[in-house]
């Protein structure tokens, strides 16, 4: 009782701000307000998860069935406010809620048993100890919470790297090149699996993460990004 009144207090004080609008926020709602939820740019990757600009962007670098992307990215857009308070501002809610509202979208147009698990695209331990989080497993976590299907770390990144952002399509794939190894391939082996990452630009990091489960004989490899962003 006492903890649900320093909860009241506290929501005076410092409210719950929507992360778009900065309208406050309902007790029922959870980072995003309703209206902002609903006004997402979702790309619709799911109805043609097959045959679209992302699946052809990949060929040749990796083989796979299924490639998504919740949300189209564009330039000082809501998808790039979004990650920005995602990677840069402390925020791995927001991960966690947009993955919830992606897994249950895909869930509703029959996804719900596509996949054993979900690995996240892993960030190298220095990174991660700097920014506290991995972005790409905050997401998959609202994604495995909504498809309930549990998520394995069996991805690890061996060598720290530079930044992709300014680089070329080659480039990028010669930057990640022998960056990822499975940590056990036994637990791999026959999986089906749903490969996480926060953006695809060229598919250098994705296609590298993915080759590396197929050696390790994963039965299919599909792949999922939070935003689908230009080269």
């Amino acid at each position: 009782m006492r903890f649900r009144i320093f909860e009241d207090f506290l929501s005076l004080v410092f409210p719950k701000t929507c992360c778009l609008c900065k309208r406050s926020l309902f007790d029922f709602e959870n980072v995003l307000c309703r209206w902002c939820a609903a006004n997402l740019p979702i790309a619709n990757y799911h109805l043609r998860p097959q045959n679209n600009d992302l699946s052809v962007k990949i060929m040749g670098l990796t083989k796979t069935n299924l490639v998504f992307a919740f949300l189209r990215f564009t330039k000082k857009g809501e998808s790039q406010k979004l990650l920005h308070f995602l990677k840069y501002r402390n925020k791995p809610e927001i991960g966690v809620e947009l993955g919830k509202i992606y897994g249950n979208l895909l869930k509703n147009h029959g996804f719900i048993s596509a996949w054993d698990q979900i690995t996240p695209v892993p960030l190298h331990p220095v990174k991660q100890k700097r920014r506290g989080y991995n972005q790409s497993e905050q997401f998959a976590i609202g994604l495995a919470e909504a498809l309930e299907i549990p998520i394995r770390n069996d991805l690890e990144r061996i060598h720290f790297t530079e930044t992709q952002t300014r680089k070329s399509r080659l480039q990028r794939l010669d930057n990640v090149a022998e960056v990822f190894q499975i940590k056990n391939k036994n637990l791999v082996h026959g999986k089906r699996v749903l490969l996480v990452d926060d953006v695809m630009t060229t598919g250098a990091t994705l296609s590298t993460c993915a080759n590396v489960l197929w050696e390790a004989q994963a039965k299919t490899v599909d792949l999922v990004v939070l935003a689908a962003g230009k080269n």
